[in-house]
């Protein structure tokens, strides 16, 4: 029997790492002993101070609905964060506060796409960027990149990728899956290209910015060229460890801000009112309350990469960001591993769950066919036990 559902939801694909994720659960379930490096998710505790915070909302009776853009209070804290962090100036009508990082994007794609427009993705990038784009019948294309080039783009693929039909570009610094960082410089340069195409606008996915090891990343609205025609996208999920409280944010022009807030109050309204509350005590505390986690991931990111250069046909560069790594893998392709034949990053990401026991995500989701990504929020005892496990299987 089919199903009268929407070509919409038929055109949009299943997300990758949670696929990934959910298929780990299930071999777990069956008593496998499945190590998962899939999911992009701390796996510290939201920190006590927070938490107090959040208690203390509770105890104070804040339970009702909150303001669509979110409280006044915390869009204040995060025009404070914003000076503070990035050198960003925006006024609270300038801020939305929404349910995570993820729903803030989706925001802003719907209230600028137009079916038929164009959305510049340099790969590789974030797996609901292309469903983002896909959802607004929008049409997103790909500018490659390569670990030779540190998973960058140069300001002439940029020039040459665009068209008149272009109308965003989604930048990631520091990047999922790659972790690279995009310098100042480097930003500034492809900002010369867009001050030729007025009509593009920019989103800036800054959710990642406090885990950097010594590369502090910069704002692309801080170019001033570029500060109303660029929405600042972050969130507390990855840095502050809160991902379940789902607390995302934007800066941005207040007529898009506006726009942002008159499509959210017909999809959620304002995001919760508790995690909302503690929220303003996490973007206001300095960044070192959170710098133990970032000090633990960058030691899991030197060991994670000094054993997989160990493994033959892993080709590795080093990150600068996030918690991840994503080497290139395109040795194997074409190669029989234990009786298995690997064509693709798909093949060889099912071979690890299979034969390692080990959940790994496929660089296709990403754009970036050669590759596969590993998350390195796990403990140090099972990214050993996991790299052992790979090492042994393809070896």
């Amino acid at each position: 029997m089919t199903h009268p559902l929407s070509d919409r939801i038929n055109s949009l694909p299943v997300s990758q790492t949670l696929a990934m994720a959910a298929k780990a659960r299930e071999l777990k379930f069956q008593g496998v002993d499945i190590i998962s490096l899939s999911l992009g998710e701390p796996d510290f505790n939201t920190p006590d101070f927070i938490k107090d915070a959040a208690i203390e909302a509770i105890n104070q009776n804040y339970n009702s609905y909150t303001p669509v853009d979110g409280y006044v209070e915390l869009k204040e804290a995060i025009c404070k964060k914003f000076k503070r962090d990035n050198d960003l100036v925006y006024q609270p009508n300038q801020i939305v506060v929404s349910t995570g990082a993820k729903q803030s994007i989706a925001n802003v794609a719907q209230v600028l796409l137009n079916p038929g427009d164009e959305v510049l993705l340099p790969a590789p990038y974030w797996v609901s960027y292309s469903a983002i784009a896909i959802l607004c019948e929008a049409k997103f294309v790909e500018i490659p990149s390569s670990i030779d080039d540190d998973f960058k783009i140069t300001p002439a693929q940029l020039e040459a990728a665009i068209t008149p039909k272009t109308k965003m570009i989604f930048f990631n610094s520091p990047n999922n899956p790659s972790g690279s960082v995009y310098s100042e410089k480097e930003y500034r340069a492809l900002a010369a290209v867009l001050e030729k195409h007025p009509q593009i606008y920019v989103l800036s996915d800054e959710i990642y910015e406090h885990i950097n090891y010594g590369y502090k990343p910069f704002s692309f609205a801080a170019i001033e060229s570029m500060y109303n025609r660029t929405i600042t996208v972050n969130g507390l999920a990855k840095a502050f460890a809160m991902t379940g409280w789902r607390i995302g944010y934007i800066g941005a022009p207040e007529w898009i801000a506006k726009a942002c807030t008159k499509m959210q109050g017909q999809i959620t309204s304002g995001a919760n009112c508790i995690a909302q509350r503690a929220a303003i005590t996490a973007v206001l505390a300095p960044v070192e309350k959170i710098q133990y986690m970032v000090d633990e991931f960058k030691t899991r990111r030197d060991i994670v990469i000094g054993l997989l250069e160990k493994i033959d046909g892993f080709k590795i560069n080093e990150p600068e960001g996030a918690f991840y790594v994503f080497p290139d893998i395109s040795y194997f392709f074409g190669k029989t591993i234990d009786g298995t034949t690997i064509q693709n990053a798909n093949d060889f990401s099912l071979f690890l769950l299979e034969k390692a026991n080990v959940a790994t995500v496929t660089g296709d989701a990403f754009g970036a066919p050669n590759c596969i990504r590993l998350s390195y929020a796990a403990s140090e005892l099972q990214l050993r036990e996991a790299i052992k496990r790979i090492k042994e299987a393809v070896s």
